[in-house]
């Protein structure tokens, strides 16, 4: 395959860089793109160094576009190529894939398919089983949502804010609010509605995924200060009733989710479990008391991976290899 990754140096570019490598993804070259000032430096593949490019027009198999949303509005268009597009650019009118949910959506595709929110993906691989047994009918989701959401400068800039605080050093700061040792709402756009952005993604993209305009969706999102792993907590309540252990037993048949829970000693995953994994880890399943049919539980992903870059290469390796060869990578 002749693959191109658009924003390679960036947190989810490479990180799909080093999941072409790791996966064994049958490439037969690879170009990488960047902004003007990585020209003369180069990224490592396979033993080799591959040097940065600054973006123009080509013809591969597949470009992955992990470089924002403006820059895939401008480029995808002039690609010959399959683009797979980590941004929001396109959520709303291509594909919107999470591949062991709804892989079938692939075949409508028209040169381009859409990744989903960090968010989304999290919530939705352990909801998924039990939507298609008892049918969502309300999500109530909080997320806590970690500094690489925001990209490698937002880390950094959370690395250097906490070793200054630490040392009682002034850091001075773009952010709104101080970053180490605090959390705050997310600061994507805010909506007429009182909602910003990324809430209004996480509601747009479940219905989409899951192919259902009924469900009501509220979402509040918080940044925390974490490295890298997304968590979140969900109240779903469904159409239709259910036992506890029969909806605990269905999400631990997910691909791609893993229950992580020991209930006498009270442990539950945290962004630190999730941190380098593949897997979204989930726990702490109840009974909402105070109304019928809902269910509460909690997630935890790291954004990275799963919510970005290794759900981008799935795409590709499902279309590459076929579903029995990517579900029989679960087994």
């Amino acid at each position: 395959m002749q693959i191109a990754v658009i924003g390679a140096t960036g947190a989810v570019g490479n990180e799909i860089v080093k999941l072409l490598e790791e996966r064994e993804f049958p490439v037969a070259s690879l170009r990488c793109f960047a902004s003007s000032r990585s020209l003369g430096k180069t990224i490592s593949f396979r033993k080799k160094q591959i040097p940065l490019e600054v973006l123009t027009p080509i013809k591969c198999d597949f470009a992955f576009f992990a470089a924002g949303s403006s820059i895939s509005k401008e480029w995808i268009p002039k690609m010959d190529a399959l683009c797979i597009d980590s941004s929001s650019a396109f959520r709303q009118s291509a594909p919107l894939v999470i591949p062991e949910i709804n892989a079938h959506a692939l075949a409508h595709h028209r040169g381009v398919i859409s990744s989903p929110n960090c968010a989304a993906t999290i919530l939705l691989l352990p909801l998924f089983p039990l939507h298609r047994l008892y049918k969502a009918k309300r999500i109530i989701v909080s997320t806590y949502q970690a500094a690489s959401g925001g990209g490698f400068q937002l880390v950094r800039h959370l690395e250097e804010e906490t070793g200054a605080l630490l040392r009682g050093d002034h850091f001075p700061t773009t952010l709104p609010y101080p970053y180490a040792f605090n959390l705050f709402p997310h600061t994507s756009e805010l909506d007429e509605s009182g909602y910003v952005g990324e809430e209004l993604k996480i509601s747009q993209e479940t219905k989409k995924i899951l192919e259902d305009d009924s469900i009501a969706i509220s979402a509040t999102c918080v940044r925390v200060p974490v490295l890298r792993a997304h968590s979140l907590s969900a109240n779903i309540e469904f159409h239709h009733p259910f036992e506890l252990d029969a909806a605990i037993a269905a999400v631990k048949s997910m691909p791609g989710v893993t229950l992580f829970e020991d209930r006498s000693k009270n442990r539950f995953p945290t962004p630190f479990d999730a941190t380098g994994r593949s897997e979204i880890f989930t726990g702490r399943f109840r009974i909402d008391r105070s109304q019928p049919n809902t269910l509460e539980f909690w997630a935890v992903g790291d954004q990275l991976l799963k919510g970005a870059a290794l759900n981008a290469v799935q795409i590709a390796e499902y279309l590459t290899k076929g579903p029995q060869s990517f579900m029989s990578s679960y087994r």
